[in-house]
């Protein structure tokens, strides 16, 4: 596993605070032969309200 960088905690804590949900720290991929590892996975929650 690849080592964090400078910014990762800061940037996690910054997404956090907006309303993202971390869903992976690091999202780790598996293609064919290849193994890779992105930084992180996020998703922000969707609110919506109707009117009426």
């Amino acid at each position: 596993m690849p080592a964090k960088d400078l910014y990762h905690d800061a940037v996690k804590k910054a997404l956090i605070k907006d309303g993202w949900v971390i869903t992976d720290d690091p999202y780790f991929i598996k293609y064919e032969d290849a193994e890779l590892y992105a930084d992180l996975a996020a998703e922000k929650p969707i609110a919506a309200e109707r009117q009426g």
